[in-house]
């Protein structure tokens, strides 16, 4: 019996092992890396997320357009990914090191060139155009292209989900910025002080619009990402809001 334990508890020892190891595979994924932007990152700023000044928006220069694959029209925006060079198939990686990037902009695809001479954002490849800062980070300047392994990593973010209200009266357009956890929100509502919630929807990248008319209302929000989390900021606009004015909660998916 005693022998029977103990050849079952191996069994099961391996079964662990052997899950932990095709979790660990099918945790980073292999892609390429390239870079944009400048030293300072300035070519960066106003992306295909709608996010204006990253600095201002939470992001700073560690961000990166994605891919057509990984872009999913918009709704990976403000996700973040780890990403370390991978030394077993280049020399220009910096070993030893990684950096997590948020995604702000989209990597347009150029059926012009082939996928692996220039086309390097066409599907069905899996790509990010990276910062040159955050680039620096992990590979040499001179490499210009290096193969990077990545996975979907937790967003930290300082201080709350911020809102930045634009458009008019029955069209109100909402920049939602600064989100942790996930970091790419998949759903949105609405209510004014004298409305019930309604649901948003995605206008472009980051922004959200309603056609409800809220002016002149204190404005509470839901925001779910796309991991299922949800978040309520109550109140976090108040009654005295103009277009252009950006608003921070109190919370945020930490």
């Amino acid at each position: 019996m005693e022998k029977v334990a103990i050849l079952l508890a191996l069994f099961l020892g391996l079964c662990v092992s052997q899950l932990r190891g095709s979790a660990a595979q099918q945790y980073w994924t292999p892609a390429n890396a390239t870079f944009y932007g400048g030293s300072d990152a300035s070519g960066t700023m106003n992306g295909a997320c709608g996010y204006d000044n990253l600095y201002n928006d939470g992001y700073a220069t560690n961000s990166t357009a994605l891919s057509t694959t990984l872009w999913g029209d918009g709704k990976s925006c403000g996700a973040c990914y780890a990403i370390t060079c991978d030394t077993s198939r280049t020399k220009d990686c910096k070993p030893g090191t990684s950096i997590t990037v948020t995604a702000t902009n989209f990597c347009p695809q150029d059926y012009s060139k082939p996928n692996d001479a220039g086309g390097w954002c066409n599907p069905p490849r899996q790509h990010f155009d990276m910062s040159e800062p955050a680039w620096e980070t992990i590979a040499q300047y001179r490499a210009g292209i290096v193969p990077v392994n990545y996975a979907k990593t937790t967003c930290r973010r300082t201080g709350g989900i911020r809102f930045t209200i634009t458009g008019h009266d029955y069209f109100d357009n909402v920049l939602i910025t600064n989100v942790g956890g996930s970091g790419a929100v998949s759903a949105v509502s609405v209510k004014g002080s004298a409305t019930s919630w309604t649901t948003m929807s995605r206008n472009w990248g980051a922004n959200w619009q309603n056609g409800a008319y809220l002016t002149g209302q204190s404005l509470s929000f839901k925001v779910q990402t796309d991991d299922g989390k949800s978040i309520q900021a109550d109140n976090v606009v108040p009654a005295y809001w103009k277009y252009g004015d950006t608003y921070e909660s109190y919370n945020n998916f930490y």
